[in-house]
């Protein structure tokens, strides 16, 4: 077997390993939001005001790159504990020079999030229920909170967008502090 071959081989279990690991550590396996779901996010973003955005479990930087790039004005940061999908967003930031993008490789419920303006996520619902256990403690300046496809437990979403998907999959966004002006 060429040297090449038994690399390739390597990486791939590594690779698969670390994403098995990290999944099992934090009990969320790294799944991308689609396209569509991505573009609503997005949507919202620009409908919630100005300010930081922090996306939690940002996996493998889909949303938080595009979002560096449409809004080079706000303050990015990510959240992402696996470490496979974390270096390859932190490759991507380097590669495009995005200086508005902060990764952190850390858990996002024992960190520091009453500077967001807006949280995004894609979050299974038991982690959504400490999430907003987190954020009323906090009682920061988060204004908004935008979620793909799991609800806010208790709390009544002021916007859906129903994707076109098969599912008709939806994207909620919350308000979760009082403001002067309402969407």
């Amino acid at each position: 077997m060429p040297i090449i071959e038994i690399l390739l081989f390597t990486l791939t279990i590594l690779a698969g390993v670390f994403i098995v690991w990290g999944s099992f550590k934090s009990g969320v396996s790294p799944m991308p939001s689609s396209k569509k779901a991505r573009q609503a996010m997005i949507q919202l973003a620009s409908e919630a005001g100005e300010g930081s955005i922090y996306d939690l479990g940002s996996g493998w930087g889909h949303l938080v790159i595009r979002l560096a790039l449409k809004y080079p004005e706000r303050q990015i940061v990510a959240y992402e504990l696996s470490i496979l999908p974390w270096l390859t967003t932190k490759v991507l930031k380097q590669v495009l020079g995005l200086k508005n993008l902060e990764l952190y490789r850390e858990d996002f419920l024992k960190a520091d999030l009453s500077n967001a303006s807006v949280i995004m996520c894609y979050l299974f619902p038991d982690v959504m229920t400490a999430i907003k256990n987190k954020l009323e403690q906090e009682e920061g300046k988060t204004h908004f909170l935008i979620s793909n496809n799991f609800a806010l437990p208790s709390r009544q979403a002021i916007k859906t967008i129903r994707l076109t998907d098969f599912y008709k999959s939806p994207v909620y966004l919350y308000q979760m502090s009082t403001l002067d002006t309402k969407i």
